[in-house]
This record gives C-alpha cells, sequence and structure tokens, in this order.
C-alpha cells in the first residue's frame, strides 16, 4: 500500500516558484510579509526611508538566493524576520559606528531585544496578544482583564502566562545569539 505524500506548505511551495523565477511569487511573499520586515526594520532603525531600504534589501535577496531559505528549520515569516532583525542591527552598527561610545554596544543590543520582543508579541496568537496587552500595555489586573475580555479569570492567567513564557523563551534565545557568535541569524544565511 503506497503512503499518501505529505503536500507541501505555503512556505515550501512559495521557494520552488522562487527557485523557478517566478516573479509572482515574489509579489506573493511580498504581499504577505513586507509589512512585518518593514514594521521590524522600523522598529530597529527608527528610521522609515532606511527600513524601507533595507525591506528592499530584503525582499532582493530572497529573489536572488531562495535556497538560503531551509523549511525543515522553520517558516519562512520566521526567516525573514531572523534576515531583517540581522540587517538591521547591522546597520544600526554601521551607522553608529561613528558614535562609538561606552554605551553604543548596549543601545544598539536593547534596540534590537526591544525590537525583536515585539515582534514576538506581534506573532503571538491573536487572543495571547490581545490579553498581554490589556494587562501589561494598560495596566490592568487579572480580574479586570477578564471583565474587559469576557473571559474567565483563569483564562486571562492562562493566556497571560504562555504569552510570557513565549516572550521569555525568546528573550533567552536572544541573549543566547548576543552572547554566543553575534547576530547570526542561523540557517542558510552565509552572511555574519
Amino acid at each position: 500500500m503506497a503512503t499518501p505524500e505529505r503536500t507541501p506548505r505555503w512556505d515550501e511551495q512559495l521557494q520552488r516558484r522562487l527557485a523557478r523565477g517566478e516573479e509572482t511569487a515574489l509579489g506573493e511573499l511580498y504581499d504577505q510579509l513586507a509589512p512585518m520586515v518593514h514594521g521590524l526594520a522600523g522598529r530597529i532603525l527608527a528610521d522609515q526611508a532606511a527600513a524601507t531600504q533595507l525591506t528592499r534589501e530584503v525582499f532582493a535577496h530572497v529573489w536572488e538566493h531562495p535556497e538560503d531559505f531551509d523549511p525543515a528549520q522553520g517558516s519562512l515569516r520566521s526567516w525573514l524576520g531572523a534576515l531583517t532583525h540581522h540587517r538591521a542591527v547591522e546597520r544600526l552598527r554601521a551607522r553608529r559606528a561613528a558614535d562609538r561610545g561606552p554605551g553604543a554596544e548596549a543601545e544598539i543590543r536593547a534596540v534590537a531585544t526591544a525590537a525583536r520582543m515585539q515582534y514576538v508579541v506581534d506573532s503571538l496568537p491573536q487572543p495571547l496578544r490581545e490579553t498581554i496587552a490589556v494587562t501589561y500595555y494598560d495596566g490592568r489586573t487579572y480580574h479586570e482583564t477578564a471583565r474587559l475580555l469576557g473571559i474567565s479569570e483563569q483564562v486571562a492567567k492562562q493566556r497571560m502566562r504562555l504569552g510570557l513564557e513565549l516572550l521569555a523563551t525568546e528573550l533567552a534565545e536572544e541573549r543566547a545569539r548576543q552572547d554566543g557568535a553575534g547576530d547570526g541569524i542561523g540557517h542558510g544565511d552565509g552572511e555574519t
């Protein structure tokens, strides 16, 4: 009896289309993920013109090197986020190279980490993101959050706990990247 083949996910299909040089694949990818790439670049660089330029560069890299993405390592969205983060931090370092004071590197790391955490929060499922926003950003208690969202206090606590655990995991990984080999982005991008 033959085993059914697994249906390739969107990321893998898109990568194959890019490898074949299908311009429509690049357009589809751009339409789906350019807002995320531009937003992350903008949060790190704090300069919309630079974020727009970096967004173009990231998508040009994907077009020229679709083989750099390894679907076995994660989603295309995650890979583009890591690629954008890496390039934006490098751009920020280069821009601030002339101002090398004792706190310049710490400031760059703080900005990059904050942008990465915002990216993680933005990537959380809507119920977790909404609970964190209401509880943390609005300064509400679990009881107030539960009442405002129309959920039980226990559900509010569970959502908050899970969201914070995901953020803590990402923060630990970010610190390990900073303490380790720097800001390398992992699977596929040979740049440092």
